[in-house]
């Protein structure tokens, strides 16, 4: 049974996993789709539709805005956002307040295990792949790949990180190893397996 604070608001047409807990002034849209064990934080923001895996932990004020796709094990830092509007306007080139029907979403999509570092944003639409990990501050408006690590504006593959998340080290030519778990990585055409 999933745990939701008595200031959280959330739409009783979302669906929460067991185990999930919704924190003091969180939001979570209507029909947004969060697995088991998920933690979200105070006021974190979840639209409309978002679907979530298992174990996915939203820090402090994220904004995860649909149509948002999130793996199993997904982290999305305090203050992070994943925006959902390619030509973001107020109003119609005519002046007319802009409805939902006036644009569409596209989404960001965060693979399994990946991590979004605090105040981070991901501009849509991006796909973060599995296990990557965008610094914190960066800006992504690229898709990242498998296990890279990200940094800046705008965000620029500067290494490898493994499952655990630290910087991979070079063991020898297209073999990296991941200095915690000693789990080994090859690497061939800018592509990072797991070996």
């Amino acid at each position: 049974m999933p745990f939701i604070a008595p200031t959280a608001d959330v739409d009783e047409r979302a669906r929460l996993g067991d185990g999930t807990r919704v924190w003091h002034l969180a939001q979570i849209r209507e029909d947004a789709v969060l697995g088991e064990n998920c933690t979200v934080g105070r006021g974190a923001y979840v639209g409309p539709g978002v679907t979530a895996g298992d174990n996915v932990k939203l820090q402090n004020h994220a904004l995860v805005y649909e149509p948002a796709r999130l793996g199993d094990g997904v982290f999305v830092g305090p203050a992070a956002v994943l925006t959902n509007d390619e030509y973001p306007r107020a109003v119609t080139p005519d002046g007319r307040l802009k409805t939902g029907d006036d644009w569409t979403a596209v989404g960001v999509t965060v693979r399994e295990g990946a991590a979004i570092g605090a105040r981070a944003v991901c501009v849509a639409p991006v796909t973060v792949g599995r296990w990557a990990l965008v610094a914190a501050g960066a800006v992504v408006t690229k898709d990242v790949p498998d296990f890279a690590l990200v940094v800046g504006v705008p965000a620029r593959r500067v290494g490898w990180v493994g499952r655990a998340g630290r910087p991979l080290i070079l063991k020898s030519e297209g073999l990296w190893v991941c200095p915690e778990t000693s789990e080994l990585y090859a690497e061939k055409d800018g592509i990072l397996t797991a070996w």
